[in-house]
């Protein structure tokens, strides 16, 4: 399905997609095929350059371009020391738009905008929304603290984080962090996002290459069942399981030893089972329930979040009326 009409705001005129809704990236899982199917029903797919060779990102960006015709985008973590290496892989496959997250978006501006390309960039509070926009990011994509994955050590969330970057910055934001369904989506913007990006939702989606029991974790897990990981350096969310539960709230260094202890415990895309991989979930999972397409939950996102937000249309319009 690739959406016809669509929404159109700053988010869809920067990218060049009939919907803001934007893929959140995830190490080995969001690659070519799945940031394809994304992109075909409207959004903005992104491929994860983090943990992938020079020649495993041409390859997964070839294949995203055998798929679709429409654009997806890179995502770049700026601290890996392949940052710079991707970023120019990214421009020699014609790719538009890059994605950076985890450091300076300043360190890569000078080269992107040499290019010609467009920047999101990914932040987790105000001061490094600042900081972004002053770099001269195109927009930002507001991370709260309830997302899957790497978070922000700062500890705020979705519904606190957006409206203080609404009110400072000029340019376009993207909420991240418990959307999952339409109420989500329509919720971000009322709080003055112009996108949001999905992560949590898409792990259960036939496209996505991860193991049938982390689809069936997601799908029957509740909003308490992820931790926090690494709360001293990089702290990540992930589906508590034994391994998990185990080293949560421990020194890293005390972590990293328990989690090798293990034995199989591993990053979900290199190994381990239901009980000893590191998943990385939000906390939005517990809305997830059942296993879909790609297009099918981007379907369901873009009618029913047009019919909430014409039933609070006509909700407020009869106040409004009924007030004059």
């Amino acid at each position: 399905m690739q959406a016809s009409g669509g929404w159109r705001n700053r988010i869809t005129a920067l990218f060049g997609t009939a919907y803001p809704i934007l893929q959140g990236p995830m190490r080995l899982i969001t690659l070519g095929e799945m940031a394809a199917a994304v992109t075909r029903s409207g959004g903005l797919g992104v491929i994860a350059a983090s943990g992938l060779s020079s020649d495993r990102l041409r390859a997964e960006l070839r294949r995203a371009g055998e798929l679709t015709d429409h654009p997806v985008a890179v995502n770049i973590p700026v601290y890996r020391p392949n940052a710079f290496d991707a970023l120019e892989i990214a421009i020699e496959m014609g790719v538009k738009t890059v994605y950076t997250s985890a450091g300076s978006p300043s360190k890569l501006m000078s080269r992107i905008r040499e290019a010609g390309l467009r920047v999101l960039h990914k932040v987790s509070s105000l001061e490094k929304g600042i900081k972004a926009e002053a770099a001269g990011v195109d927009a930002v994509v507001a991370m709260g603290f309830e997302a899957g994955g790497h978070v922000g050590r700062e500890g705020i969330t979705t519904f606190c984080l957006i409206p203080q970057l609404a009110d400072a910055l000029k340019i376009p934001i993207v909420a991240s962090g418990g959307i999952a369904d339409p109420r989500g989506l329509v919720a971000a913007f009322a709080l003055g996002a112009e996108g949001v990006e999905i992560g949590t939702r898409l792990v259960a989606t036939h496209e996505c290459p991860v193991p049938s029991f982390f689809k069936e974790r997601v799908c029957s897990a509740s909003c308490e069942d992820t931790l926090l990981l690494g709360r001293e350096a990089m702290p990540i969310r992930v589906l508590r399981n034994r391994v998990t539960a185990r080293v949560a709230g421990m020194e890293d260094s005390k972590a990293d030893r328990l989690m090798v202890e293990a034995g199989d415990a591993a990053y979900v895309q290199e190994g381990g089972d239901r009980e000893t991989a590191v998943m990385p979930c939000g906390q939005a999972v517990g809305l997830v329930k059942s296993v879909a397409s790609v297009e099918e939950v981007m379907r369901e996102l873009i009618a029913d979040a047009e019919s909430l937000s014409s039933g609070l249309g006509d909700l407020f319009g009869i106040h409004a009326r009924e007030r004059r």
